[in-house]
């Protein structure tokens, strides 16, 4: 594909779809481990839930390498400097196996006393940890997969990544149950067996993505030389990532936060809060390809002074996923129940999942606007903007409403999530105005054509 010269809408689908149908099987993934916490018992399902704002941290630093790595690559390809190009890929591996050690050390150490905040009690937090320990010792593989990843969408090759994140899905489902339970000579190693399983499902993609980085055009200028570290393209990759990073931290904390509240209700109010959170992931699986597509395409153009196409990018992609997400909406509110009985029958975890799903329904139609312009300042360059943004809008505004909500005005479970709806719609307005002035500012842009028919 040329990100630079062909149609919008056509590019638009051709990265868009494969990164959709990537994370379509994550997040089966996440179902499928969901599924059989649920199956060993309803504390087991609690600590899967409890472990995922944890988690988040290993996934943030990666997402945010993967992002950084994305940015530097597309606008290096835009500006025709592949040999810049090849050394990001390079500096971003080592970048990657750097940062690893520092994220396992840090999973390692405070995932006991997160887990308190949250209310965990001794039991539950020894359950968690099963599982957490064997996800921070296999970071390395996380965070090299990601990186490799944002190698390849940088060129527009979002397949790659969705071929082993199928592939994933099924050797997570055929592990799972194995590992857990044990059969023959395999022991039963209970909720470390998903954590198990995980790591060699990833493992496998990720030399799958080593294969696929070394056979693309850009390896033909990556020799081993390249590989010794870089500061200086380092320091590029890190002042590119860190804000993303930090953004992705944002957003963990404002899970966190969230949790936080929930778990004042109990732990079947967190099991099925936490069941519903990976519900309503498969709703946001277009969102999520279409920030992908904005970062690639956006972020060629950008390095290639195409101004007015990265505008329609972000357009283009903003109807879409509004669009999409006010359909999914309503699918969603008319089969929470369901959905939420696939995984337990425990009536109090169906409620809980069942109230939050319905009111974020009505929560979807934003959320394009928050993930699309990420998308947006990350390609242009200005990651920092990402970051302000979200922590207004998932830490300083939530922890406040809610604090207020539930201490103040002795709010239920179901007040949570009214009020985690009433402020995203607000600082998504908040979001669309400041980009008008933005783009108006940057890139000269008409304020009669933000909204085109």
């Amino acid at each position: 594909m040329n990100l630079t010269k062909e149609p919008i809408w056509y590019l638009i689908r051709k990265v868009t779809i494969p990164a959709s149908t990537g994370s379509l099987f994550m997040t089966f993934y996440n179902l499928v481990d969901t599924y059989f916490a649920g199956k060993i018992s309803p504390e087991a399902l609690a600590a899967i839930a409890k472990s995922w704002p944890i988690y988040f941290v290993a996934m943030s630093i990666a997402i945010g390498i993967q992002a950084g790595t994305q940015a530097l690559i597309s606008n290096s390809i835009g500006a025709k400097d592949n040999s810049k190009a090849s050394m990001y890929i390079a500096q971003s591996i080592v970048f990657s196996v750097f940062i690893s050690i520092f994220v396992t050390f840090l999973g390692l150490n405070f995932s006991e006393f997160l887990l308190k905040i949250l209310g965990s009690t001794n039991e539950s937090i020894i359950l968690t940890q099963k599982y957490l320990d064997v996800i921070f010792y296999g970071s390395i593989i996380l965070l090299l997969q990601l990186s490799l990843n944002g190698s390849l969408s940088a060129q527009g090759d979002t397949k790659s990544y969705r071929n082993i994140l199928v592939f994933s899905f099924f050797v997570n489902l055929l592990l799972n149950p194995l590992l857990i339970f044990g059969y023959g000579i395999i022991p039963a190693l209970g909720i470390s067996g998903i954590a198990i399983a995980t790591l060699i499902a990833q493992s496998i993609g990720t030399i799958y993505l080593l294969y696929k980085v070394l056979s693309c055009d850009l390896a033909h200028n990556l020799k081993i030389q390249n590989f010794i570290p870089n500061f200086r393209l380092i320091k590029d990759l890190f002042l590119q990532s860190v804000p993303i990073m930090f953004t992705m931290l944002m957003i963990m904390f404002g899970i966190f936060n969230i949790f936080y509240f929930v778990g004042q209700f109990g732990e079947l109010a967190i099991a099925g809060y936490g069941t519903a959170v990976r519900l309503e992931q498969v709703l946001l699986l277009p969102v999520i390809g279409l920030n992908t597509a904005v970062i690639s395409i956006a972020g060629q153009n950008y390095g290639a002074k195409n101004l007015n196409r990265v505008i329609e990018t972000y357009l283009k992609a903003m109807k879409f996923g509004f669009l999409f997400m006010c359909l999914a909406g309503t699918f969603i509110y008319f089969t929470a129940n369901f959905f939420m009985s696939q995984f337990t029958s425990n009536k109090e975890v169906i409620s809980a999942g069942e109230n939050y799903l319905k009111i974020a329904a009505f929560i979807g139609p934003i959320y394009p606007t928050f993930f699309i312009t990420s998308a947006l300042f990350q390609a242009i360059k200005k990651p920092l903007l990402a970051f302000y943004m979200t922590i207004l809008r998932l830490t300083l505004i939530p922890f406040l409403s809610l604090w207020y909500v539930i201490n103040i005005l002795g709010g239920d479970l179901q007040d949570i999530f009214y009020t985690m709806l009433l402020t995203n719609w607000i600082m998504g307005i908040v979001v669309l105005f400041f980009l008008i002035f933005f783009l108006k500012k940057e890139f000269n842009f008409n304020l009669r054509n933000f909204f085109p028919l």
